[in-house]
């Protein structure tokens, strides 16, 4: 049984054909579409809505030719495991030999009076993306001004899109700069000077503290300074939350998310979890937790191996990409914990990367439309390998060379 049919719910039903696994597997998912991408919902489908098969990622059709099952519009209301058994919201009970939990996580709540109102809207689903489009175009129609609450990835993405559909946009980001949690401030302030550059509203500080409106939806935003916003539609970005609820209720161990090992393995050696609901524990003893395709793609296949027996730990740089306008960022990497950054390129353009140190040694890279230096830095951060400060930094220094030593290390060695 997988309980989830996301990018992982798919992936570890995959992987566990791929080796060969032929007991029957059943892929139960909430939503009435079948498994689709997500990653385009604040990008070109908010700008495009078109037919689900734009985003599929498989149809029940390629499902059913691997032999795997698929439950759709079902809840899973509790695990029972002492009984090896799920309970559905239907009063039908399941019962599973092994378990694999992908149920992914929610988009976060605005707790303040007014975020119940009309149009006021987050961005998760593929029904959430198309009623986000939709009141932009009507913001654009009627010349009201869409507030994007949140300065992070997907606060930025769809500000990007509603000014790309003619909106006038506002942001209000609670922080000193945007993307603050995740980037160097030299990032930050490109990007912030590109989306000024398009026409957006960027305001720092801004601190919610009320949503005003009536029968009709969201009329203005307030703000902790006394003002208020004008909004025709408003659209929350603060995060998501994992959705570890079965898991915590069942018993497994939870911390803002299910926890697992390297090999995707929770606290009960028959249950495997993978995905946006998982946290990881660090040796330091932070909490990891990696909100991306690659990460719920890896940690799936890590998961299939577990359920197998074997070990498969999840050892690749995580990357992370996010689309805005005609620039692409693409990440590498974490940069927690960093000490010092250079960059190389144009940084006006902007076109640069932004190498992160932490005692002389790349713990992670931003590139902003500069993919040859991402797909670099990523084959250097999976080998182990570090340029210097002071080579990253030049842009005559060929990253790739440090990878032909190794290799050439490598081979003299054996």
């Amino acid at each position: 049984m997988i309980v989830g049919a996301g990018q992982a719910g798919v992936q570890i039903a995959e992987s566990l054909r791929q080796e060969s696994y032929g007991d029957e597997l059943l892929l139960i998912g909430n939503e009435s579409h079948p498994p689709y991408q997500r990653p385009p919902l604040s990008k070109k489908w908010l700008l495009e809505p078109g037919a689900y098969s734009a985003l599929a990622l498989r149809g029940a059709e390629a499902l059913l030719r691997r032999r795997i099952a698929l439950k759709l519009d079902t809840e899973v209301i509790a695990i029972d495991r002492a009984a090896s058994q799920l309970q559905l919201a239907n009063g039908e009970r399941l019962d599973y030999s092994k378990l694999a939990l992908t149920t992914g996580a929610s988009a976060r709540a605005l707790p303040v009076p007014g975020a119940a109102l009309g149009q006021v809207l987050s961005l998760r689903s593929i029904g959430d993306s198309a009623a986000i489009s939709a009141a932009i175009r009507r913001c654009a129609a009627a010349g009201r001004p869409v507030v994007v609450i949140g300065g992070g990835f997907i606060g930025l993405e769809v500000a990007a899109s509603a000014r790309k559909l003619g909106a006038a946009v506002t942001v209000l980001e609670g922080l000193p700069r945007l993307m603050s949690r995740v980037t160097a401030p030299i990032v930050s302030e490109a990007f912030e000077r590109v989306h000024r550059a398009h026409g957006v509203e960027l305001l720092f500080g801004a601190q919610v503290t009320r949503l005003l409106g009536g029968a009709d939806g969201v009329e203005a935003v307030c703000t902790a300074d006394g003002r208020e916003h004008a909004a025709g539609c408003v659209i929350v970005g603060i995060g998501v939350v994992a959705d570890d609820r079965l898991a915590a209720a069942a018993g497994l161990a939870c911390d803002r998310g299910i926890l697992v090992d390297d090999c995707a393995r929770t606290s009960d050696a028959s249950i495997v979890a993978a995905g946006d609901c998982t946290a990881r524990r660090l040796a330091d003893g932070r909490l990891l937790r990696l909100e991306s395709v690659q990460n719920a793609v890896e940690q799936a296949k890590s998961a299939a191996a577990g359920l197998q027996g074997r070990e498969r730990p999840f050892v690749a740089a995580p990357w992370f990409w996010s689309d805005q306008y005609d620039i692409k960022l693409q990440m590498v990497g974490l940069s927690h914990g960093y000490d010092q950054v250079v960059t190389r390129g144009d940084l006006q353009k902007p076109a640069f990367s932004a190498f992160y140190f932490r005692a002389g040694r790349l713990i992670a890279v931003d590139s902003l439309s500069r993919v040859q230096d991402h797909m670099q830095s990523k084959r250097l951060l999976d080998h182990g390998l570090s340029p210097t400060p002071e080579q990253a930094a030049d842009p005559q220094f060929e990253l790739q060379s440090l990878l032909k030593h190794a290799r050439l290390a490598t081979a003299d060695g054996a």
